[in-house]
Parts: C-alpha cells; sequence; structure tokens
C-alpha cells in the first residue's frame, strides 16, 4: 500500500535513512506502486510490494551511498 507519510515508512527506512532519503524512498514506492500494478511489468515472481520496495531502495542509492553505517548524500 502507498505511504501517506514518513512515519508509515517501514521501521528499516525510517531508522536508517536521513529525511531526504526517507522522501526519495517513499515518492519512488508511491510511484512504483501505481506503475507496477500489471505482474507482466514485474521481474520474476516478485510481488507489487516486493517490486516496490526494490525501486525505492535504488532510487535512494541513486542519491545516497551508505558509509561506515551511515546513509551519505553523493
Amino acid at each position: 500500500m502507498p505511504y501517506d507519510t514518513l512515519d508509515a515508512l517501514p521501521d528499516s527506512a525510517k531508522t536508517n535513512l536521513p529525511k531526504h532519503a526517507q522522501e526519495i524512498y517513499k515518492e519512488a514506492f508511491n510511484s512504483a506502486w501505481d506503475e507496477y500494478t500489471d505482474p507482466k511489468k514485474r521481474y520474476g515472481d516478485a510481488s507489487l510490494e516486493e517490486t516496490a520496495h526494490r525501486v525505492a531502495w535504488a532510487a535512494v542509492k541513486h542519491s545516497y551511498e551508505k558509509r561506515e553505517g551511515k546513509w551519505i548524500r553523493k
């Protein structure tokens, strides 16, 4: 289900990512949720939720990298 607020994000995103990265995650997840409703657009047997989470993390990794256990903007 799409996320309305940053507080609704999964704990892995809320507790590890800085606020800006959380915003990227939320927007990417919500966009992917709309984009991949058709199972034919997804990779393999991935569920809609799994696909949206993968897209969201990929979007975060595009702008941030993890160094010494912290997410740092590139």
